[in-house]
């Protein structure tokens, strides 16, 4: 069997990467319907709803939890990193997305008064974090996401 035959083969994986990729494109989807305009980061970029961190983390716990228990190390250590990764994208990337906001009025304010503009590319990203409710879409997008993806594959 080659790689790719086993990479195929390996549920847990197909679940937490469908999950991050259905997550990326709805989130997509989301921003180009809102802001009226597409812009393509968005399909690989942090923040937004819904958490594609999110998605990714707990179908990969929820694939876990239904292919070895919820007694198995596996569900224990998927569980653990998607607590972490959820608190983190509600914690820690939010906050430094809400100074990049601040740190960008203020460079904007001074470079006003010298008549300077600064470039989409210089400014600081401001999308990298996610609200609580952004966090509990995903992680609900994630665990409908491996519950299917299991169900496909004969795994429930």
């Amino acid at each position: 069997m080659n790689f790719l035959e086993l990479l195929w083969e390996n549920t847990v994986l197909i679940c937490a990467a469908s999950g991050w990729l259905i997550a990326q494109v709805a989130k997509t989807i989301l921003y180009t319907c809102i802001m009226k305009k597409f812009t393509a980061e968005r399909l690989v970029g942090a923040g937004g709803m819904p958490s594609s961190h999110s998605a990714t983390v707990c179908a990969l716990t929820t694939s876990c939890a239904v292919l070895y228990g919820f007694s198995s190390f596996e569900f224990a250590i998927s569980a653990i990193v998607a607590f972490i990764a959820m608190y983190d994208a509600m914690g820690v990337r939010r906050q430094a997305g809400n100074q990049a906001q601040v740190l960008n009025k203020m460079i904007e304010s001074f470079q006003n008064m010298s008549n300077e503009s600064l470039s989409d590319e210089e400014k600081l990203k401001e999308l990298v974090g996610h609200t609580p409710l952004q966090v509990l879409v995903g992680a609900i997008l994630g665990i409908i996401i491996s519950i299917v993806v299991c169900a496909l594959r004969g795994c429930l």
